[in-house]
């Protein structure tokens, strides 16, 4: 009996094996970022921190390359939300882009605090490209150290 032939005249199937999973995986290569389409399809996301102190909470956002004027940050009770805009820095008129790794595009960030915060301390500041949001605890909600008294 004689050994069968592929295509290409290979006898090899193992190697015929690696080569499809190879046109398999050229296939599936992604060469570009998909397009923002809904609320839940994002192509950017900030990694967040959340540290809470005696005093406050704060939060970490990174975000590099981003100017505070492409952020807005709103708090209602508990509730923390921070929207933005990250913008390609390549124009894509101008230039072919062969790797597209760095991310861009809308965001949004909804944070739950476990306790709600005084608004009207709340501060933000963008260093480095981290934005610092410091989020004072309401005053009645601090925890408060009583004194026993002895009869």
């Amino acid at each position: 009996m004689e050994p069968m032939h592929w295509r290409n005249g290979s006898t090899d199937l193992f190697q015929d094996f690696e080569n499809l999973q190879d046109e398999i995986n050229r296939l599936f290569e992604v060469t570009r970022v998909p397009e923002s389409r809904g609320i839940f399809e994002r192509t950017f996301s900030p990694a967040v921190d959340v540290v809470e102190n005696p005093d406050a909470f704060e939060v970490l956002c990174d975000v590099p390359g981003m100017e505070i004027a492409d952020m807005e940050i709103s708090i209602a009770g508990s509730v923390l939300t921070i929207k933005g805009e990250k913008k390609t820095s390549v124009d894509k008129d101008e230039a072919r882009t062969y790797r597209e790794e760095m991310r861009a595009g809308r965001f949004q960030r909804t944070l739950q605090l476990p306790l709600a915060v005084d608004s009207s301390r709340v501060d933000a500041v963008l260093k480095d490209g981290v934005l610092m949001i410091t989020l004072p605890k309401q005053e009645e909600l601090k925890p408060r150290q009583i004194a026993v008294k002895a009869r």
